[in-house]
């Protein structure tokens, strides 16, 4: 995939500097593809199979992915603060009762946690997870129904129309308050390039959050995503027509573009600077009181700046 339609202005590229951007933006990953074994039918398979619990380290923060339930859980119990105690999402019974953002997808995706170890441990004698990502691979969501994206976006043409690349979905990104800051959300994106690396993974793609229900409060962002960073033919997927809200709201010549990157939220942002292009439409997430878009990242599409930076082995933040 190219990313031609994020250069159509020097203007647009000064826009997108790590200077320009916010903190929150300035998170970097490489993404080169991973040495590959040739399989019996011909096509690449990944190595090693096995992922290793501890991703990487950044001082006392530690990325790893959850190996028992209880990892599970203390992800759903941050998930809960951030999306249903601190933001606007609305628990039923059984949430509000449990104190954990849990669904079925949960039992099938893999869960990546940043834990801090200087921090004071809980009553369990735990040290608190200040971080989380709900990985789903491909192989994994064909065997169970399919993507949790495929609730409210159509991405199914998408994937048929690349055969030979395996996808992953990223989603339920969240981050405590406090630890809101380059060095946490940096780690995060070591930990998905090493799982990345690890898995042959060639796409990334999850659905990616505004705050609000209200599309006209969103114009200028939502407009600014049409017109600048909707993704090529090749990768186009639409929201659903039951559920898909119109985001070309502002003729392009009115979109004030400096005005829109301010309204981005920071996980967006970031998402572009990297090389990533939206999908047609957006979604009203009324349980969570959010506005989805469509996030494409194929990896061939990372951004160069991202390689420089952590070096072509990804092993910057290893354990």
């Amino acid at each position: 995939m190219h990313t031609d339609q994020f250069a159509r202005s020097k203007k647009f590229i000064k826009l997108l500097r790590p200077e320009v951007a916010g903190a929150a933006a300035q998170t970097a990953i490489t993404w080169f593809k991973p040495a590959l074994k040739i399989g019996d039918h011909g096509k690449p398979i990944a190595q090693p199979t096995l992922t290793p619990a501890t991703l990487g380290r950044l001082g006392a923060l530690e990325v790893r992915l959850a190996q028992k339930k209880q990892d599970i859980k203390r992800a759903q119990k941050l998930r809960y603060r951030v999306f249903y105690k601190d933001g606007t999402a609305i628990a039923d019974a059984a949430t509000m009762l449990a104190r954990r953002d849990k669904d079925a997808f949960d039992k099938i995706c893999e869960h990546l946690l940043v834990i801090d170890h200087a921090a004071k441990p809980s009553l369990s004698g735990k040290q608190p997870v200040v971080g989380t990502y709900r990985l789903l691979r491909q192989e994994i969501a064909d065997r169970h129904g399919g993507f949790y994206t495929q609730n409210e976006f159509d991405i199914a043409g998408m994937i048929a129309r690349h055969p030979q690349l395996r996808f992953l979905e990223l989603g339920r990104s969240c981050v405590l308050p406090p630890y809101r800051n380059k060095r946490t959300v940096e780690l995060l994106w070591h930990g998905i390039w090493s799982y990345v690396r690890q898995h042959g993974v060639d796409v990334m793609i999850g659905c990616a959050s505004f705050d609000g229900t209200d599309p006209e409060r969103l114009a200028l962002p939502l407009s600014f995503l049409h017109h600048y960073a909707a993704a090529p033919e090749a990768w186009r997927a639409r929201a659903h027509p039951s559920r898909y809200v119109e985001m070309n709201r502002m003729p392009k010549d009115a979109v004030n573009q400096k005005a829109a990157l301010r309204e981005l939220p920071p996980l967006i942002k970031g998402y572009l600077r990297l090389g990533a292009s939206i999908g047609e439409g957006a979604v009203i997430d009324h349980q969570f009181g959010t506005t989805d878009v469509l996030i494409i990242m194929p990896v061939s599409a990372i951004s160069s700046r991202y390689i420089e930076h952590f070096g072509a082995d990804a092993t910057r933040h290893a354990a």
